[in-house]
C-alpha cells in the first residue's frame, strides 16, 4: 500500500511492518498504540523504524492511518479521570472531620 508519511511516499505491507517490528523491544506506551503481533507499540515508535526518520518529522496521526489501513489494530489512550482532588465541598468536609459518636 501507497502511503505518504512526513511528505514522503512509503510503500508498506503487513508483512513487511510486521518484519521490520521483528525483535525490537516495544517502550512503555504513553499516548496512541498499535498491536503488532502480540504488542502493544507507541505509534512514534513504529513511524520511527519503518521510515528511518525522525519522530519529530511525523505525526502520530499519519502513521495512525498507515497502521489502520494495513489492518493492525490501533488504540488511543482514554482520558484518565483526575485522581485524589477534591471538590471544595469535600475538602471542607475533611478537614472538619467526622461527627463524633456518643
Amino acid at each position: 500500500m501507497r502511503c505518504v508519511i512526513a511528505r514522503f511516499p512509503f510503500e508498506l505491507t503487513k508483512s513487511g511492518v510486521l518484519e521490520s517490528m521483528k525483535g525490537i523491544k516495544p517502550e512503555p506506551v504513553t499516548a496512541e498504540s498499535v498491536t503488532i503481533g502480540r504488542r502493544h507499540y507507541p505509534v512514534k515508535q513504529v513511524g520511527q523504524v519503518i521510515t528511518r526518520q525522525d519522530r519529530r518529522d511525523f505525526s502520530a496521526a499519519e502513521v495512525l492511518r498507515a497502521m489502520t489501513q494495513l489492518g493492525f489494530t490501533c488504540h488511543t489512550l482514554p482520558k484518565a479521570a483526575p485522581l485524589g482532588i477534591l471538590s471544595s465541598l469535600q475538602h471542607a468536609s475533611a478537614m472538619l472531620g467526622t461527627p463524633a459518636t456518643v
